[in-house]
């Protein structure tokens, strides 16, 4: 039974996917509602008149005073807190809330909660694989995929959601059994003051955690916590208590837990350190919700990762492409720089640029000059990045991706790999990140 109570007024703020969730969820509980959205013809309008047709729906500029009417205000992930009607609204009284929110109040069975800048859809679909494996009835979504309201069922064994710190600032109390804040990196700076601000929103995650997971090689993903929550930890060193890590043994390197090998390194499908920490922080996850080991190891077996994310597409003349356009911001850049850098032979010759959000790309260059041939620039930001980069490696500017992947060509030698980890947003030039990825692997095929 719902825990809304359907005498009282909500809007839905925001309708895109999950917005258009909250509008099923409520309908179905016969909860009054109306829908608001800044644009004039947003994503999923012709749905709702077509569904829903006596819901009032407001496009355009908010209206405070509509704003007013409601008690609570379910306010879409895109949409920013500090949108001076929304602002005006809370003065008022009007509860800002979203859809993590009312998916807490509602969920019977347990939650993995996932964020962090980067590697977090990895992390959740492995999670979410581990617990197929072991037989449980998993719904796995949130900011990935299947929208968090849609996966609430009586059948459900166990939720994996992934959460991005826009959804964590309009959620209270998550209540999960096991969360997790991956890494934090500067990502979003467009939108935050700075990275204290950001850090704060993915912190939310931990409110009425019942266990946390920390990645021990980043202070900013350890909570502030009370004595005796049960913490367990990830990381590339070596593992000690309640610890999940890397040993080696007769020159071979393994994943670990506390201080038992558990699988070698070269039986995973997917490559490079940062996916080694992947397995460790799904391994740490898993474990916490009392997943077996053995359903664990063999989806870490089989798993051949995300598309767009560190994504094999071919091997040509010695030189291996990888498509890792998801690498929509500096930190994730820094994984596959490093990680797939001290994984291959030869060097790295990347492709980067795009729109930047803000960032500070100086952290690249160290990273670029120990592992990159070159570095190929397109986009809107490219010389922001140049301009970072400074002298660390030969730069390359292009006008588009077809021309990028010529260039690469051409670089590249034996025992090298070509990587697309833009560390910049998309939209400047493409649809969405998927776009760029898939207009990189089609240039990539078409290479003669």
């Amino acid at each position: 039974m719902s825990l809304i109570a359907s005498d009282h007024f909500r809007i839905v703020v925001g309708l895109g996917k999950s917005g258009m969730s909250l509008v099923r969820f409520l309908a179905q509980r016969g909860v009054a509602f109306a829908v608001a959205d800044t644009r004039e013809n947003p994503p999923e309008l012709a749905t709702l008149r077509r569904d829903y047709p006596q819901v009032e729906v407001r496009c355009g500029e908010l209206d405070v005073e509509f704003l007013c009417r409601a008690d609570e205000l379910y306010v879409s992930p895109g949409l920013a807190l500090s949108t001076p009607a929304l602002q005006q609204a809370a003065t008022r009284g009007v509860k800002l809330s979203g859809d993590i929110e009312l998916f807490a109040r509602n969920a019977k069975a347990p939650i993995v909660a996932i964020t962090g800048s980067n590697a977090k859809s990895t992390v959740t679909t492995l999670v979410g694989e581990m617990a197929a494996a072991a037989g449980k009835r998993v719904a796995v979504g949130g900011n990935l995929g299947t929208p968090a309201l849609d996966l609430l069922g009586d059948d459900v064994e166990l939720y994996v959601l992934e959460l991005s710190s826009f959804q964590l600032e309009t959620t209270d109390q998550l209540n999960a059994e096991v969360a997790t804040v991956l890494n934090v990196s500067e990502d979003h700076m467009d939108r935050y003051s700075g990275l204290p601000a950001y850090h704060l929103a993915k912190h939310r995650i931990f409110r009425g955690a019942r266990q946390v997971v920390v990645n021990r090689q980043d202070a900013l993903s350890r909570p502030l916590m009370s004595e005796g929550l049960p913490c367990w930890t990830f990381g590339l060193n070596k593992p000690d208590f309640k610890a999940f890590g890397l040993r080696e043994e007769n020159g071979e390197k393994y994943l670990a837990f506390q201080f038992e090998n558990l699988m070698p390194v070269r039986e995973l499908k997917i490559r490079g350190a940062h996916n080694q920490s992947n397995a460790l922080a799904a391994l740490a996850l898993g474990h916490a919700v009392s997943l077996p080991f053995d359903a664990m190891l063999a989806s870490l077996r089989t798993f051949a990762g995300l598309a767009h994310r560190c994504q094999w597409l071919r091997e040509r003349d010695g030189v291996t492409w990888y498509d890792d356009s998801k690498a929509t911001n500096v930190g994730a850049a820094l994984a596959a720089i490093e990680g797939l850098g001290a994984d291959i032979a030869g060097k790295l010759v990347l492709v980067a640029g795009g729109d930047g959000k803000g960032a500070d790309f100086s952290a690249l260059r160290a990273p670029v000059a120990a592992h990159c041939r070159a570095v190929v620039l397109l986009g809107r930001d490219a010389e922001l990045l140049a301009a970072a980069l400074g002298d660390a490696v030969p730069l390359i500017r292009v006008k588009t991706l077809d021309e990028a992947v010529q260039q690469c060509a051409g670089l590249a030698r034996d025992g090298d790999a070509v990587l697309l980890s833009p560390a910049c947003a998309s939209l400047d030039m493409f649809k969405n990140f998927e776009e760029r990825g898939r207009l990189f692997a089609q240039a990539v095929e078409a290479l003669s």
